[in-house]
C-alpha cells in the first residue's frame, strides 16, 4: 500500500470492516450539562435551545480539547448533532455506529427513541431508516449518563475523586471514539471473521449477512498481498452465514513472505462483494488478517511455531490534552512508532480497551498487544455482569486483529479485592476466563495478571523491585521460578491460589520498572522508584532490563511504562511524547539478544512443531 491509501485505511473507525460512503460525524456537536436530570422530562431530543454549549466530539468534555474542560461531578450530559441526506441519496438503511460512548447512552433521530447501549469501551450501532425525516435536515440526540461514584462499572483508571491521585487519572465521560453513518443496501454484510491456519496457508472466513438476507444469493471474495492477487472466488449463498476456508496458492508457501510476525507484518487484503440474483451489487466491503498463530508450550511462547520472547511496555494510551481519546489519527500511528523505536516488539495495554484505530496500525506496522479490560473496582452480581458483557463485545470486535496476542479480562485482581478467601469471586475469575476461550480459542488468556494466579494459559508477575540481582534471583531460571510461585509474594499477594499449581505455564514480568527522576519541590509525583537524573534512569534501566534479559526461565517482560500519564510520571517518555532518554540507546537496551534456551526447551518446541506439522498433512 502506498502512504495515500494507508491513511485512507487508517482514518477509518472500523479498518476491519470498512466501506467507502460511511460519514464521519467527528466535529462539533451541541452539548449541555443535566446535572438535575430534567431533559427527558423537558423534551430535550426536540429543543434544541436545551442545547448551550458547543463541544467537540469526540473529546470528553473533562478535557482540554473537548472545548469544555470541566471535571467535575456531572453524571447526565446531552449531545445535539444536525446533519442532512440529499432525498436523491437515501440508501434502503442508514445505519449510526458509535466507537465508544461512557457509560450508559440513550439516542433520539428527529425526536424519535432509536436505541440505547451500556458499556463504556465497546461500539454499538443502531438502524436510524425508520427515523429518518422526509425533510433534508436530520437531527442525533444523545443522552449520557456516566456515574463517577459507581465503582461497580468497568472504568479503568478514571477516578471517582475531584481530582487525580496515585495511579488514577481524569474521567473520560461521553462519547470518545469516532461516530459515524453507513448507508446500506437491503442486504449487506453484518460481520466477518477470519481465523488463520498457517500450517495450511489457510484461512476459515466466517460471514453473517444482514438485513434481508434472501436477497443476496451470491459472495464474490478477492484476497491479495502488496498487490498482488491470491484468490478471486465466488461462493453461493443460501442463508445469513457463511462459512468457508480459504487455502492460498502454493507458490506463496514461505512463512517470511506471507505471514504475520512484527518483523515482517504482512497482511492480507480482502474485497468481499455481496451479489444479487441479477448480478447487481447488494454491498462492498474491504477487510484484512494476518496469518499467524500464537501458542503456550513448555514454558515458552511460539509465534507461528517459533519461540517468541515478548518485550513489552505498558501503555496507558492516554494524552493531557484529550484523555483516553486520541488527539488526531497522527497521534495514534506516533504512539505505535515511538513503541517499536525504543525496541520493544509489544504493548499491554493497561485497563482500557483500545481504539481500533490503534489496533489498525499495530497490525500494519508489527506491534504485538496484550488486549485488556477496564476493570471495576467493586464485587458483585452487577459488577460481574457488566465486565462480561462488555468484554465479550470487545473480544468479538477485535478477534480479526493479529496484532492481538494474549487476552487480560482482569489486571491485580481489581474488582475481585477478597479473591483468595472467596470462592463466588475465584469463580468468577475463572468464568471469565472459559468465557474469553470459549469466544476465541485462538489466543492465551490469563485470568488475572499480575498475582493471586487462580487460572491461565500464561502467568503475569508484577515485581516492582529495584536490585537486578533480585530479579535474577527470582526470575533467573526455571528453578528459581519455581521457588518464587512456592515463596515468595513479589507484591504482598500470594502468585498462585485455589489449587493453581506451577507446571509449564509460560511466565512473563508483565510489570516492573516504573522508574522516575527524582520530582521537583511540591512537583505532583508518584511512581514506583526515583532516580537523580536521566544518566541514572538509564543505567539503572539498563540493569533491570539485562537481569531480565539473561533469564533462561521467563517468556518476556514489560516495562513500566511508555509515557508520563498525569502524575504518574514513571513513562520513558514525558506525557509530550518527548523523550527522557536518548531513543537510539534505550533501543540498543530493549533489542539487545535475549538468554540462551536451554536445549531441552528447544528440543521439547521442535518435537512438538514436527507433531503439528505432520497432523496437517495428514488433515490434507
Amino acid at each position: 500500500m502506498d502512504a495515500t491509501v494507508d491513511w485512507a485505511v487508517a482514518k477509518h473507525p472500523q479498518a476491519q470492516l470498512r466501506r467507502s460512503g460511511w460519514v464521519d460525524l467527528r466535529g462539533p456537536w451541541g452539548f449541555a450539562f443535566d446535572n438535575e436530570d430534567r431533559g427527558v422530562q423537558e423534551g430535550w431530543p426536540r429543543r434544541a435551545e436545551a442545547f448551550d454549549r458547543e463541544i467537540l466530539v469526540p473529546f470528553p468534555p473533562e478535557s482540554a480539547a473537548s472545548g469544555i474542560q470541566e471535571r467535575g461531578y456531572h453524571p447526565v450530559v446531552w449531545y445535539r448533532r444536525v446533519f442532512e441526506l440529499s432525498p436523491a441519496g437515501r440508501a434502503p438503511r442508514l445505519h449510526l455506529t458509535f466507537g465508544a460512548v461512557d457509560y450508559e447512552a440513550q439516542v433520539w433521530v428527529n425526536g424519535q427513541f432509536a436505541g440505547r447501549h451500556e458499556g463504556g469501551h465497546t461500539p454499538f450501532t443502531l438502524d436510524i431508516t425508520a427515523c429518518l425525516s422526509p425533510e433534508t435536515e436530520q437531527v442525533i440526540v444523545v443522552r449520557v449518563y456516566d456515574d463517577p461514584l459507581d465503582l461497580t462499572q468497568p472504568r479503568g483508571k478514571q477516578y471517582w475523586d475531584p481530582e487525580p491521585a496515585e495511579i488514577w487519572y481524569h474521567r473520560t465521560t461521553g462519547i470518545w471514539q469516532p461516530v459515524w453513518l453507513e448507508p446500506l443496501g437491503e442486504a449487506f454484510v453484518e460481520e466477518v471473521r477470519w481465523t488463520a491456519d498457517p500450517d495450511r496457508f489457510a484461512a476459515q472466513m466466517r460471514l453473517r449477512v444482514g438485513g434481508r438476507a434472501a436477497k443476496a444469493t451470491q459472495l464474490r471474495l478477492r484476497l491479495s498481498l502488496r498487490g498482488r492477487p491470491l484468490v478471486d472466488d465466488i461462493y453461493a449463498l443460501d442463508g445469513a452465514v457463511l462459512d468457508r476456508e480459504i487455502v492460498l496458492p502454493r507458490r506463496m508457501h514461505r512463512v517470511q513472505a506471507v505471514c504475520w510476525a512484527p518483523h515482517h507484518p504482512h497482511l492480507i487484503d480482502a474485497s468481499i462483494e455481496l451479489l444479487a440474483a441479477d448480478g447487481s451489487v447488494l454491498d462492498l466491503v474491504e477487510s484484512y488478517f494476518g496469518l499467524r498463530r500464537i501458542e503456550a508450550v513448555d514454558g515458552r511462547l511460539l509465534l507461528n511455531g517459533v519461540p517468541l520472547f515478548l518485550r513489552l511496555v505498558l501503555s496507558q494510551n492516554y494524552w493531557p490534552q484529550s484523555h483516553l481519546a486520541p488527539p488526531s489519527d497522527e497521534a495514534i500511528r506516533r504512539e505505535v512508532e515511538l513503541v517499536k523505536e525504543l525496541g520493544f516488539n509489544g504493548v499491554r495495554i493497561h485497563q482500557k480497551i483500545e481504539d481500533p484505530r490503534f489496533l489498525y496500525w499495530c497490525d500494519r506496522l508489527g506491534v504485538l498487544v496484550w488486549g485488556e479490560a477496564a476493570n471495576a473496582f467493586q464485587f458483585d452480581e452487577r459488577a460481574a455482569q457488566r465486565l462480561c458483557r462488555e468484554w465479550a463485545d470487545a473480544v468479538r470486535r477485535d478477534y480479526n486483529h493479529p496484532c492481538i496476542i494474549t487476552w487480560v479480562p482482569l489486571n491485580e485482581s481489581w474488582g475481585v479485592p477478597d479473591l483468595e478467601h472467596d470462592p463466588a469471586q475465584r469463580a468468577y475469575v475463572k468464568a471469565l476466563y472459559h468465557l474469553t476461550k470459549t469466544l476465541d480459542s485462538t489466543r492465551p488468556v490469563i485470568g488475572n495478571d499480575g498475582w493471586q494466579n487462580a487460572v491461565g494459559d500464561i502467568f503475569g508477575v508484577h515485581d516492582y523491585a529495584m536490585d537486578p540481582a533480585r530479579l535474577t534471583e527470582r526470575y533467573g531460571s526455571g528453578e528459581a521460578l519455581r521457588r518464587t510461585f512456592e515463596a515468595i509474594r513479589p507484591a504482598h499477594n500470594r502468585l498462585l491460589v485455589d489449587g493453581q499449581t506451577f507446571e509449564q505455564q509460560p511466565v512473563v514480568v508483565s510489570e516492573f520498572g516504573g522508574l522516575s527522576i527524582k520530582p521537583g519541590e511540591g512537583e505532583n509525583w508518584y511512581g514506583y522508584a526515583t532516580t537523580n537524573d536521566a544518566q541514572e534512569l538509564l543505567v539503572l534501566y539498563g540493569a533491570l532490563v539485562g537481569a531480565l534479559l539473561d533469564s533462561t526461565g521467563i517468556a518476556g517482560f514489560c516495562y513500566t511504562q511508555l509515557t508520563d500519564t498525569e502524575q504518574e510520571t514513571n513513562g520513558l517518555l514525558t506525557a509530550a511524547r518527548k523523550p527522557k532518554l536518548d531513543i537510539a540507546t534505550i533501543r540498543a537496551i530493549t533489542s539487545r539478544p535475549a538468554r540462551s534456551v536451554p536445549s531441552e526447551i528447544l528440543d521439547a518446541i521442535f518435537q512438538h512443531e514436527i507433531a503439528r506439522r505432520r497432523g496437517s498433512r495428514a488433515e490434507e
